[in-house]
C-alpha cells in the first residue's frame, strides 16, 4: 500500500498547518522523530510520507506557503 497516494496535497497542507499551529518550530523535530521511528520499523512508505509532511511544515514555517496555497506533492 502506498500511503502517499491516500493523502491528498490539501490533506498534507492541512496536517502541516495543524502541526505548526500546535507545536510551532518543534513540529520539525516531531516529524524527524516519526521518520526515524518508521525507518526503524522498516516502514519506508510511512517514512517517506513523514518526510513529505516535514517538507510542507518547513515551507509553512518559512512563509513559503499559506493555508490556502495550492500544493503539489513530488
Amino acid at each position: 500500500m502506498n500511503i502517499a497516494r491516500h493523502i491528498t496535497p490539501a490533506d498534507m497542507l492541512s496536517l502541516a498547518f495543524l502541526l505548526v499551529d500546535r507545536h510551532g518550530a518543534k513540529a520539525l523535530g516531531y516529524a524527524d522523530l516519526a521518520v526515524g521511528e518508521m525507518e526503524e520499523a522498516g516502514d519506508d512508505q510511512r517514512a517517506d510520507a513523514w518526510r513529505a509532511l516535514k517538507s510542507v511544515v518547513e515551507d509553512a514555517l518559512a512563509g513559503r506557503l499559506e493555508r490556502d496555497s495550492d500544493v503539489t506533492l513530488h
